[in-house]
């Protein structure tokens, strides 16, 4: 009688390249829930425990202020508006205003880099100058912006302009004169002027260091405006951060700071957006 002959089964644990996406893609999803939910227990631990030593009077409720005492004064505000107006139009003032002093920064920054990036000659000259005004604090500007252009949007959107200019520029300095070369070299020898070199070469490949520039210029921004309501203003975040400052509301303060804090998240989540719009061609790096 021949022996029998057992065969087994080969299975085979490899997984097609569609099983690994899927598990991947899965894997992705549960880093952004585990992160999310990590990120809601801290804020809900801080605020818990805020609460807690304040009623407690381990840290001085006064001063300090307390959770549930900012929520009040923030949903009296929008529910019954400040001392200078409806919440909506203190937040739009400020953000106006930022959203101005951002957009001439960030333009004369990215125009100024550019040209400094690609002229060496004037790089040599303006150099010194553009870093001894970058050496200057930039807020203490304010007060003279108040000065020359009065209480009004301007002087507030000149502070955010000199605050907002410096980052994107030298960002937008070393995005030219990190250019690859070989690129700037195949595009002469196909022709290309010095404009159509800058417009079709530097300029593209200088574009991420700008973005990335964007994102802390528009904080830049936001400082500037509220810096400029603070020191002299008819309306605005800033201003509502001074009057309560001046009549010792350290939950108006806080809220003021809450609010300042939403409309600056909601602004880099757009810019994030923006970016992952126009760098869609770029691969990730990270699967968060």
């Amino acid at each position: 009688m021949s022996p029998e002959v057992i065969s087994t089964p080969v299975v085979d644990t490899a997984k097609t390249p569609p099983d690994r996406a899927h598990s991947r893609a899965r894997a992705a999803r549960r880093r952004r829930i585990v992160v999310a939910a990590s990120r809601a227990l801290l804020l809900v631990v801080v605020l818990g425990l805020w609460e807690i030593l304040a009623r407690a009077e381990v840290i001085d409720p006064f001063n300090f202020s307390m959770p549930t005492k900012i929520w009040d004064q923030i949903w009296t505000w929008v529910t019954h508006g400040t001392a200078l107006g409806s919440l909506g139009e203190q937040i739009w003032a400020t953000l106006h205003e930022a959203l101005l002093g951002w957009v001439f920064g960030v333009v004369a920054g990215v125009v100024f880099g550019i040209a400094l990036g690609r002229i060496t000659f004037l790089a040599d000259v303006l150099g010194p100058y553009i870093k001894v005004l970058n050496s200057i604090p930039r807020i203490v500007l304010a007060p003279i912006f108040v000065i020359w252009f009065g209480l009004g949007p301007a002087s507030k959107v000149a502070s955010a302009v000199v605050l907002v200019f410096f980052p994107v520029f030298f960002n937008a300095f070393q995005g030219a004169r990190e250019v690859d070369r070989n690129l700037v070299a195949n595009a002469r020898i196909l022709g290309a002027s010095d404009r159509r070199v800058t417009l079709q070469v530097v300029i593209p490949s200088a574009t991420s260091w700008i973005f990335t520039s964007l994102h802390v210029s528009f904080g830049f921004a936001l400082i500037g405006a509220i810096v400029g309501e603070y020191i002299g203003a008819t309306k605005g975040i800033g201003l509502l951060v001074a009057q309560s400052q001046g009549t010792f509301n350290a939950a108006g303060v806080y809220a003021a700071m809450v609010i300042l804090a939403v409309v600056a998240l909601v602004a880099e989540g757009l810019l994030t957006f923006a970016e992952r719009r126009i760098f869609r061609w770029k691969p990730s790096g990270s699967d968060s």
